[in-house]
Formats: C-alpha cells, structure tokens, sequence
C-alpha cells in the first residue's frame, strides 16, 4: 500500500522545520513509519547540490540556473527517498518540495513558464503531495525568527533577500493555496506552536486518517 505524502512550505522564518518534526513525531507514536526530508536536500546528491544553492554559488547565473539545480536535487531526492519511502507504505514529510521552486523562481523570479514546467515534468513527474502546509506569517516577523535561529551567524541565500521580497514571497504562497484549495492548508504561524501544532494536526486527522495507517515493519540491521 502506497504512502502519504506531506509537504511544508512557507516563506524564511515560519516553522517548517520545527512543525515537519513534531508532526513526524506525532505519526510515529501511532505507529506510521515515517520519512522526515526536506529540500533541497534529502538524499546524497541533493545536499551536495542544497549547498551550492544555500551558499549563493548560483545566484549570479540567474533564476534559470537556479530553477535547473533544484529540479536536479529534487529528481535525486524523489528517486533515491521519496519514491522508495511511499513504496514502502510510509509517510513522507518534507520540508519544502515543488511548490518553492513554482514561488521563489517562478513567481518572484519571473522564470519562462515552460522551463517550469519542463523541469517540473521531468524532475516530479506525477508525483504531488496528498496535503500542504503553507505556514504564514507576517514578513517582517519571519525576517526576525530566522535571524534568532541564525544566533550571530550568516544568512544564507534566501533569508538575505530585503523585506520587500519576502513580503512578495508571502503573497506568493497565499495566491498559490487560494488557487488549491483541495491540497493546501494555510495556517497562522504567528501564533504558539503548541497552537499551531494543534491546527496542523487536525488538519492531518480529518484528511487524511494517519489512526487507520497500516503498520509499516521496520527491518533492523541483523
């Protein structure tokens, strides 16, 4: 039987790795075997590729050159992670997937329509998540959790981007749930995270059902 598959998307500072976490947390202690992932990243390819992208390495060729490079982590993290993991019957949780690639280069940085959908088609296929998250926030708070979460240290290619670009990405990702509304989820991240764990929880039980998730068996290294 086929997995779930579950995403977290959001603009810098929302808590997508932080409610990625307690989420695959939660389903475990029922049971689901879980795959906790993120992008870019999320297999050996990918994090070679996620550093390059973090690091800036690509910014100067452009969001073209960038878009390439995510849809060339995201192949090697489908084919070598997320497809194996579905297969086995497990849920997948990711933080971030195709839907940053479709708001950072394609609706702020204005790539070709086709070239999206050339990579996508041939990076995701027919693969889409089950749910979405879209954590919102205002920009402005974003900016100072990711700067605490920084402690002193340097942003990375994203979080250095004015106020201006992630007040656009937060429109972005607004505009995109609004248009799927079958998929997505918007929550308020601006509250608790016990409260926002709460929202994101319900949401998971009343779609998707994870108390009725068959036990997925665990082999253990002989």
């Amino acid at each position: 039987m086929r997995g779930k598959f579950i995403t977290f998307e959001g603009g810098e500072g929302t808590g997508k790795s932080t409610h990625a976490a307690l989420l695959a947390h939660r389903l475990e202690a029922l049971g689901v075997g879980v795959l906790l992932t993120r992008e870019p990243g999320g297999s050996p390819g990918a994090e070679v590729i996620r550093h390059v992208l973090l690091s800036g390495g690509a910014k100067p060729f452009g969001p073209e050159a960038e878009a390439i490079l995510f849809a060339a982590a995201r192949d090697d993290h489908i084919q070598c992670s997320i497809l194996p993991a579905l297969a086995a019957g497990k849920w997948v949780v990711c933080d971030r997937f195709a839907d940053s690639t479709r708001v950072y280069q394609g609706a702020l940085g204005k790539l070709d329509r086709r070239l999206m959908k050339a990579l996508e088609r041939i990076s995701v296929g027919a693969l889409s998540p089950n749910l979405t998250f879209v954590l919102d926030v205002p920009a402005a708070l974003g900016q100072e959790r990711a700067a605490r979460r920084r402690d002193g240290g340097s942003p990375d290619r994203f979080e250095a981007e004015g106020i201006e670009f992630h007040e656009n990405l937060r429109q972005a990702y607004l505009a995109l749930a609004a248009s799927e509304p079958e998929r997505c989820v918007i929550v308020d991240a601006s509250r608790t995270k016990g409260e926002v764990a709460k929202r994101i929880w319900a949401a998971v039980n009343s779609r998707l059902h994870p108390a009725t998730a068959p036990f997925v068996f665990e082999k253990t290294p002989a």
